[in-house]
């Protein structure tokens, strides 16, 4: 059971639950599809975003709009009724209260009295639509070596949000330099330690004792690379070493570097490589 009170709703109702991932303690997705029905989205003590997939062109919050790219904003305490009169495809993002206010003051060292979300429906935003088509459409949920990206990307949604649609609308920090050389050891050596399993963003900035937002930017600064890039080369570099090295069987080598199945790793892999690791153990 969902701690989200809209996930609780649609599954209540016609709509078809297709897949869904939670992202540590106060974050959530869900895809969705749905058609012919009306729902009513009472209040809830979460925020939820909802980003249109495909069609939706009938559904109606009062004047009609929807369409793929468009999105909708559900604050905390905000309810809304929604009339779907054809087919829908949508991904929800929940979102607790505390957790959003956890990025903020971590974003912008600084603690509003409280945060109040602009309530939306079918609007439009580009930065938006990259995120969610770039990670959140183009990736596996189900897979454990993807939710460094998708808390990367979900930290950033939280961020643009706030900027954007609150009531405080800061602008984003300016972050220049990278990690102390001490801090940048520390987190590889954390990451180095821990591919076997799932990492997340909030994980590894707590190792360098920084928000997401400072942590990601610094890291990258650094490296070059996004934290999720950085760890995702890390694992398939682990695994050509073992491939090479030892006998040990795919399931397992994938396990320990943190896919969550051999067909998992093999498409990664030779979407990066460009061959299968069969081919790299028998020396192409």
């Amino acid at each position: 059971m969902s701690r989200y009170k809209a996930f609780e709703t649609l599954r209540e109702h016609k709509a078809q639950l297709h897949n869904s991932v939670q992202l540590g303690s106060g974050v959530e997705l869900a895809a969705w599809s749905n058609r012919d029905d009306r729902i009513t989205q009472e209040s809830a003590d979460h925020h939820t975003l909802s980003l249109y997939v495909a069609d939706g062109y009938e559904c109606y919050q009062k004047v009609p709009g929807g369409g793929p790219d468009r999105f909708c904003i559900m604050p905390r305490q905000y309810e809304s009724t929604w009339d779907v009169r054809s087919d829908l495809s949508f991904v929800h993002f929940y979102c607790t209260d505390r957790h959003l206010r956890q990025v903020v003051e971590q974003t912008w060292d600084r603690s509003p009295a409280a945060i109040t979300l602009e309530p939306r429906a079918f609007a439009e935003d580009p930065q938006i639509t990259l995120l969610y088509r770039r990670f959140l459409l183009d990736c596996n949920w189900q897979e454990r070596a993807n939710q460094l990206a998708l808390s990367s990307a979900t930290t950033l949604l939280m961020s643009h949000l706030v900027q954007r649609y609150s009531q405080l609308q800061w602008a984003l920090p300016r972050v220049r330099g990278g990690l102390a050389p001490a801090v940048a050891r520390r987190v590889k050596e954390y990451i180095e330690q821990h591919l076997d399993r799932p990492l997340l963003l909030a994980e590894l900035a707590a190792q360098a004792g920084l928000s997401e937002f400072h942590f990601a930017r610094m890291f990258k600064h650094d490296t070059g690379l996004a934290p999720h890039q950085f760890v995702m080369r890390a694992r398939l570099q682990q695994a050509e070493k073992l491939l090479r090295h030892s006998l040990l069987p795919l399931t397992q080598i994938a396990l320990e570097c943190g896919f969550s199945s051999a067909s998992h790793f093999s498409n990664r892999f030779k979407a990066t490589y460009g061959f299968a690791p069969m081919q790299m153990r028998q020396g192409r």
